[in-house]
């Protein structure tokens, strides 16, 4: 795909993107280098992934990282249960150790895991590697050398080596700080909170029944939320949710409405130590300065 179409591609399938973001997407898939996204929760990361996916028209695999994940969770294991029942059926029919064992880990016997799956599509897939800065600093490492490669060991069965290169995009919500090896290997890019117009034209894409007005004033308030002193601010994921809760429940105008607004504000503040304090009269204030 040609860098000046990317963008729109994108768009069309109801993700903004801004030149840098789209500039490093294409350099992902023409250097065949992963793509480091880093930012805080909830600003559209793993987003980028899926519409990429899309507009690539191939499969997305995620491997969602967590602390203690390890390579049977990530890349394969093997099918134990069904492993120790073709033992006992071959014994049953007198068949030596050398011939079950040689039966027992084979392919039939192997479960993908997703780095394994990624590298033996036949169409290059997107690897999603969700939140790498949860997983440990051993597991990091061992990542490296897949990604320089692509290509995996698997003791009985040999080197797998990659059918196609996967588009890999790798997000970090900045928990812990990333090695300089892994940063070395991938792109980089920050995705931040987006700014007015661009929620407003996020907004518009994704709910296309929305009023311009509307969704104006939905990225002038949220804009304002960010700016308090919150516990965790709201992501472009909850400004979607309570622009559709406010479409469904046929509001034009946010000062118009203070009572609603305040009561639907569970869709952008996710604990009650935030709730308490966009008490009614900071909601009248921050609507005061978006009417």
């Amino acid at each position: 795909m040609e860098r000046n179409q990317l963008s729109d591609s994108l768009a069309e399938v109801g993700y903004v993107a801004d030149s840098q973001l789209a500039m490093a997407l294409w350099l992902m898939g023409s250097l065949e280098r992963p793509l480091l996204l880093e930012g805080a929760a909830g600003v559209g990361k793993t987003e980028v992934a899926k519409a990429l996916a899309q507009i690539h028209g191939t499969r997305l695999i995620r491997l969602q990282c967590y602390e203690g994940l390890d390579a049977n969770a990530a890349i394969y294991e093997w099918n134990y249960q069904r492993q120790l029942l073709a033992i006992k059926a071959r014994e049953g029919r007198g068949e030596s150790a050398e011939a079950v064992e040689k039966h027992i880990f084979s392919e039939e016997f192997l479960l993908e895991r997703p780095l394994l799956a990624a590298i033996r599509e036949e169409k290059p897939a997107v690897l999603l590697i969700d939140e790498i800065d949860r997983a440990d600093e051993e597991f990091e490492a061992f990542l490296l050398e897949i990604l320089s490669d692509y290509q995996i060991s698997i003791p009985e069965l040999g080197t797998v080596t990659a059918r196609s290169i996967p588009l890999v995009v790798l997000t970090s919500n900045g928990t812990r700080e990333l090695s300089d090896a892994l940063r070395r290997r991938c792109l980089y890019h920050f995705v931040d909170y987006p700014g007015e117009d661009k929620e407003v034209r996020i907004l518009t894409a994704r709910l296309p029944q929305i009023d311009v007005n509307l969704a104006q004033q939905i990225a002038a308030f949220v804009a304002k939320v960010r700016k308090e002193d919150l516990r965790k601010v709201p992501g472009v994921a909850e400004t979607l949710d309570w622009a559709a809760a406010l479409v469904g429940l046929d509001v034009r105008d946010l000062a118009a409405e203070p009572e609603v607004v305040q009561d639907t504000l569970l869709c952008l503040l996710k604990t009650q130590e935030d709730r308490l304090a966009l008490a009614p009269e900071v909601t009248q204030r921050l609507l005061g300065k978006v009417a």
